[in-house]
């Protein structure tokens, strides 16, 4: 959605200079229509660069590599997870048949590393927490990744609010000069 969103900016900015573009060309238009003097000055005066067509319609927009990397690492997890999720793969259940009473007095009648059931119950820990912490990092590096494309969004907005306040001041000046011929 995030990257949806930035070419939907990318997008809006593009517009906008290609309406400040065609706003100065205006301008220069109405420079010689309203004298003769102004269609010297444009005649002599270097005429604005042209903006070259996008191919394909509309520009790609890419996101920061940051988001790339944490999204792309993601998916290439993901079937790792869901084969080894605790909810999403098929759970044997013969190791959780002891009971606790049994578990007690297995701990009580032997010493941590020999009582195979409480060893095997740490593994089984142990492997939960593992994975919790590559979940826990997963989601933090698209967190860190969608903190950036926030932040350069952010970015982009400031510059295409700058943008649009100068475009509205420029036309509200044209729209007084058509308004004057």
């Amino acid at each position: 959605e995030l990257v949806r969103q930035g070419e939907a900016l990318k997008r809006t900015e593009q517009m906008v200079d290609k309406m400040d573009q065609d706003l100065k060309t205006s301008q220069r238009h109405i420079n010689s229509i309203k004298s003769v003097w102004g269609g010297l000055v444009n005649y002599f005066k270097a005429k604005p660069p042209e903006s070259k067509p996008e191919q394909n319609g509309t520009p790609e927009y890419y996101a920061n590599s940051r988001l790339k990397e944490a999204m792309m690492s993601s998916k290439e997890q993901e079937s790792k997870y869901q084969e080894s999720h605790p909810n999403l793969r098929k759970l044997d259940n013969s190791d959780n048949d002891f009971s606790k009473a049994e578990l007690v007095s297995s701990v009580q009648r032997d010493s941590y590393p020999k009582n195979q059931h409480l060893r095997a119950y740490h593994q089984k820990i142990d492997n939960n927490l593992d994975e919790m912490s590559s979940g826990l990092s997963r989601l933090k590096n698209l967190a860190l990744g969608l903190q950036t494309e926030i932040d350069e969004q952010d970015d982009m907005l400031d510059r295409l609010t700058k943008k649009v306040e100068t475009l509205d001041v420029n036309i509200k000046s044209t729209d007084k000069k058509v308004r004057q011929l």
